[in-house]
């Protein structure tokens, strides 16, 4: 690789690997996994770097590679036989209130719980629309579908997400949810 573009991919690795890798979390669900996800997704862009740059929108090509990194490793035979815990350790914040840290965490988790229970493209319209926040063009362009795809995808897992939280919080004691 020449070195003006080595540096011009440096550049674009330092500014959005950290996004890519959380992004990559919400895809996938553990932070080990998204590291590799981010990591495979920069050594794509890395080899095909002289014609990627050339590219409308490199932050939603990136996108877009994370996304079908993500599926293709979803695919993986000995993905299916993993094992997952139950319960994420909490890490404590002496600073905050306890008792609203409890309830942030406790909607933080139920929330990242359910995703995990959403097939893989209505999870990848959620996370793509609500926690990158970008726009159903944009959404339309990462995942390679039309808008009303992503329109009816995003409805089906809002749906789905609010019957996997109803099916998880059946009774329990309701909780406060504090933004």
């Amino acid at each position: 690789m020449r070195k003006p573009d080595e540096e011009s991919f440096r550049a674009f690795a330092g500014k959005h690997a950290a996004g890519l890798r959380r992004l990559a979390y919400l895809f996938a669900g553990d932070w080990h996994t998204a590291e590799d996800l981010a990591q495979q997704t920069l050594i794509k862009m890395y080899r095909a770097w002289d014609k990627v740059q050339k590219q409308d929108s490199l932050q939603n090509y990136s996108r877009r590679v994370l996304l079908n990194t993500w599926l293709d490793e979803k695919r993986k035979p000995w993905r299916r036989s993993e094992l997952r815990v139950d319960k994420v350790p909490d890490v404590p914040d002496l600073a905050a209130d306890p008792e609203a840290n409890q309830d942030r965490a406790w909607a933080k988790d139920m929330t990242h719980r359910a995703l995990l229970e959403l097939p893989p493209r209505q999870r990848a319209a959620l996370v793509l629309r609500y926690f990158d926040d970008l726009s159903i063009a944009e959404t339309a362009a990462v995942l390679g579908c039309s808008e009303g795809t992503v329109k009816s995808q995003t409805a089906r897992g809002l749906a789905t997400l609010r019957d996997v939280v109803e099916n998880m919080t059946a009774g329990r004691p309701a909780r406060r949810v504090v933004s």
